[in-house]
């Protein structure tokens, strides 16, 4: 790890640090609190992968629904409208609508074969963004003299990368420039999520062998044809088993980092708060009490 002890970690003049874990445990929120510090570096990689990797997709998805309409169409051909995601740290919902979800096109799923597509260019886009990070800490430092740096991951870094593996590109990459933290839900957090996500289902990216496994038992459970499958219904039926399957992965990546359970971190209200309970995340690792 780049601080090997609490008292290194609270004396380092530059802090660099990546947060992952589930969607909805606070990596956002808690990167927001050290953001308005004004010492901090907020690296969103969802932001960066929805302006810079994906932004094209989007807006040709948008161009091609609104070529529908001649009125649009019309405005479109002769440049007199432009389309352009709006995009921000807390509204990322271009991004997920155009992942989409599987199923009944009458009910806004895509076929099984246009969703892996768009699957494999946002693994693609992730992987890039997470590469980015040694870049972007350097441009924080050297643009707007930020002394620290939070790298704020989406929750399927873990489908992309190999934890398991000490020579993983992108693990090696990130360990090498940030201490890589995870936000360590519990039962309750896992209970909390799965009810908001019932409530509100939103696009997820899966790893391939997971979604071929998943798709396939839903078909088999539910007896419903590929082009019949209730979008909604199916993202509900994966979300528990994505939880679970991300769990050890997790649980591995942890190995390269520090674990902080996510009830801890919900206390934090400043820096100082945050840069304790990592101090104390790195001496517990240490003396074999942490991850």
């Amino acid at each position: 790890m780049i601080y090997e002890t609490g008292d290194e970690w609270r004396a380092a003049p530059q802090k660099r640090v990546l947060v992952f874990g589930m969607s909805g445990l606070g990596k956002t929120f808690l990167s927001q609190i050290l953001r308005e510090s004004g010492d901090w570096f907020h690296y969103s990689i969802d932001y960066r992968i929805g302006t810079r990797y994906m932004g094209e997709y989007i807006t040709d998805d948008a161009r091609a629904y609104m070529m529908q309409v001649p009125f649009l169409r019309n405005l479109l051909m002769t440049d007199s409208i432009s389309v352009i995601p709006n995009l921000s740290f807390s509204n990322l919902n271009a991004v997920t609508a155009y992942l989409g979800k599987p199923g009944d096109p009458d009910r806004g799923g895509l076929p099984l074969e246009n969703f892996q597509e768009r699957q494999d260019q946002f693994r693609i886009a992730e992987v890039r963004a997470l590469l980015d990070t040694e870049y972007f800490i350097s441009r924080s430092e050297r643009l707007y003299g930020y002394p620290h740096f939070i790298c704020d991951t989406g929750g399927s870094i873990c489908e992309w990368v190999d934890p398991f593996d000490p020579a993983d590109e992108v693990m090696a990459a990130l360990s090498a420039c940030t201490l890589m933290i995870w936000l360590k839900g519990d039962d309750a957090h896992t209970e909390a999520l799965v009810r908001r996500f019932d409530r509100a289902p939103k696009p997820m990216s899966y790893q391939p062998e997971f979604l071929a496994r998943t798709w396939e038992s839903y078909l088999d459970e539910t007896g419903a044809a590929p082009d019949q499958v209730d979008p909604d219904g199916f993202i509900r039926y994966a979300y528990a088993r994505a939880l679970a399957h991300r769990q050890p992965r997790y649980e591995a990546m942890a190995k390269w980092g520090v674990t902080v359970p996510a009830a801890q971190m919900e206390q934090i209200s400043d820096p100082e708060g945050f840069v304790d309970i990592i101090a104390k995340a790195i001496d517990a690792r240490n003396t074999g009490d942490g991850a």
